[in-house]
């Protein structure tokens, strides 16, 4: 999609698509690295935050296969970097105070503005920046929002016993131990849906432009080739469907519009992306609403 047929003036609402294979797409820490379910039907669950992480960690390799300024594309929530000093910053690159308890609101505007135009994922997701010393900023609400992702059908995690051939202690070597057990949890098989949701009002505020969204859609299509790990097995994106408005309130809710794209399974226990059919019905659509399948 060419960047400048995305605007960031009206609203839009998408579905995605991706499926794993052999693979944890999102393990639970509290459930020993359990990949996610819902326990009352054994959905799997992929969260919103899971999601997120894998935008940011692409849209700046998206931003620059597009020939973008990449000093709009630093990520603000980024392994390695503390929040509290990159919220700092924006005090000293705006003239305040790094002590500053009170702010103007003009002051705390030019601050958050400095902080929209620098990091990509605060102009697309928000940020709490209410803590350490900026508590004075408050918070920056993101016009873009995603759901957790859930699988189409049970994904009946599956817990595998593995063995190294060293230990982790000296202790066990001298005592004569040779090998070492372990576990690890996979799903063999499961499609996911999620849906995300622009808001163009909160946009404004942010500063979104059609650049940003081109990165954006460009990340999704990419997102998981840049993220493989033995941990996560095959993951491929499978289908993303874009329901654009004709201005910021909207032309019809979103619901119905996200429900014409309907899966559905071709065997009882499906294994392969092919055991499913995706159809979208994207003809007569209500007045003011185009719709994109980008991904298919």
């Amino acid at each position: 999609m060419k960047p400048h047929t995305i605007d960031p003036s009206v609203r839009h609402d998408a579905v995605l698509f991706f499926d794993v294979v052999d693979g944890n797409p999102n393990g639970d820490p509290d459930g020993g690295n359990r990949p996610r379910v819902d326990e009352a039907t054994g959905h799997g669950l992929v969260t919103d935050v899971a999601i997120k992480r894998k935008i940011r960690d692409t849209i700046g390799f998206a931003a620059e296969s597009l020939g973008y300024d990449l000093a709009r594309y630093q990520i603000f929530v980024e392994a390695g970097h503390a929040l509290n000093t990159r919220a700092v910053e924006s005090y000293t690159a705006t003239g305040i105070q790094p002590n500053a308890k009170k702010l103007t609101p003009q002051q705390a505007e030019t601050a958050r503005k400095w902080m929209t135009d620098r990091y990509v994922d605060v102009r697309l997701f928000g940020a709490v920046l209410s803590t350490g010393d900026t508590k004075a900023l408050g918070q920056i609400r993101g016009p873009l929002q995603f759901g957790m992702a859930r699988s189409i059908d049970p994904a009946m995690p599956v817990s595998h016993a593995i063995t190294r051939i060293t230990q982790t202690r000296q202790k066990d070597i001298d005592e004569g131990q040779s090998t070492e057990m372990g576990s690890k949890w996979t799903v063999p098989y499961a499609l996911y849906r999620a849906q995300f949701h622009y808001s163009a009002a909160l946009a404004r505020r942010t500063g979104v432009t059609s650049e940003d969204l081109a990165a954006l859609y460009h990340s999704l299509r990419f997102m998981f080739e840049h993220d493989r790990t033995a941990t996560r097995g095959i993951m491929t994106l499978r289908g993303l469907y874009v329901f654009n408005h004709s201005d910021a309130f909207g032309n019809a809710p979103v619901q119905p519009l996200l429900d014409r794209i309907t899966v559905k399974p071709t065997r009882d226990v499906p294994r392969a992306f092919s055991d499913y059919d995706i159809a979208d019905d994207l003809g007569d659509l209500p007045a003011g609403i185009t719709a994109e399948a980008l991904h298919r």
